[in-house]
């Protein structure tokens, strides 16, 4: 186990609650945009660059301290020597007899 696997992830969580409650501010601050503000408009792009603009830093966090995750999870996998191969398993199908000749 690495030492900065937990700091990465604690940033990473902190960084996804804070992704989460900007979600839900979102979705408030759509919900009482006039009816007439779409996409498109300027009310509607001026509150969505708004929210783009505070979530930069948390999607940096995640470009930034992602690979964490792909790294534990390589190292979590069973390592296999080096000196004998993989075993190979073979499955004949249901209902079916193998013959073998030497």
């Amino acid at each position: 186990m690495q030492q900065r696997w937990t700091w990465q992830l604690g940033t990473l969580r902190g960084a996804l609650e804070q992704l989460d409650a900007l979600d839900e501010e979102w979705l408030a601050t759509r919900d009482r945009l006039p009816a007439d503000a779409k996409p498109g408009t300027p009310l509607f792009d001026d509150a969505l660059a708004e929210h783009h603009g505070e979530a930069w830093s948390y999607l940096d966090d995640w470009a930034t301290h992602g690979h964490v995750i792909r790294e534990i999870h390589t190292a979590a996998q069973p390592t296999r020597s080096t000196s004998s191969p993989a075993p190979a398993t073979v499955l004949a199908a249901p209902g079916r007899t193998t013959t073998v000749r030497r």
